[in-house]
């Protein structure tokens, strides 16, 4: 099943790069393109695309909260921001309001197309080390910490390893490794998680995580 890709930039000519890229890979068709955030909402809300390519700096709207207005609709289309720079407050910010990731724009062709196809699919793009370093960060910004997630109270106590294992960037794999686990039983936990915590995906549920305290930054 393709991919379906709105863009999402004020630049027309970082949307035409975009829509080459895009369009040489098979499993990807762009369904249309969008110059600012109000835009991007209205496109998406018409066209239904598996997945925007956002920018997070446009005018009218900024991609954050065009990010927030489309995954709050609860539609399943999933967001992808694009930045130039790195791992700011805005990055930190796109993520909470819903993103599924974040790639910056000068990444190679094949890295933007793998996680084009990762996120279209349902998946988060966690690169654990990054994004671990960018909620790490904005969390320790915090002048206190968050009271603890209501929903948290509804997770069991294997489910609470889970959650604290997923925060430090551990894969589906290397949890069961060290919990001494099948496969199978860790995808339904995560499952279980993220239905418990009433949120999208890996990512919405470290950012849950490390601002109710159940990771803390710099910890391993």
């Amino acid at each position: 099943m393709s991919a379906r890709v709105l863009i999402a930039d004020d630049q027309a000519l970082v949307r035409a790069g975009f829509r080459k890229l895009l369009e040489s890979a098979p499993d990807i068709e762009v369904v249309g393109e969008a110059q600012d955030g109000r835009e991007a909402v209205d496109q998406a809300r018409r066209l239904l695309p598996s997945l925007v390519l956002m920018d997070i700096r446009m005018p009218r709207l900024d991609g954050i909260e065009a990010t927030r207005r489309l995954t709050a609709d609860g539609g399943g289309i999933r967001v992808l921001i694009l930045t130039t720079f790195g791992l700011d407050e805005y990055v930190y910010e796109a993520l909470r309001a819903g993103a599924s990731g974040f790639m910056l724009k000068d990444a190679p062709p094949e890295e933007l197309l793998a996680a084009i196809t990762v996120i279209a699919r349902g998946d988060a793009l966690i690169a654990p080390a990054v994004t671990r370093s960018v909620i790490e960060e904005f969390v320790r910004r915090s002048p206190a910490p968050a009271a603890p997630a209501a929903q948290l109270e509804d997770l069991t106590t294997r489910e609470h390893e889970v959650l604290a294992l997923l925060a430090r960037g551990l894969s589906n794999a290397e949890i069961a490794e060290r919990l001494v686990v099948s496969d199978g039983t860790v995808k339904t936990h995560v499952a279980h998680v993220l239905a418990k915590l009433g949120v999208r995906d890996r990512v919405q549920a470290v950012i849950v995580a490390y601002e109710s305290g159940v990771v803390t930054p710099g910890r391993p």
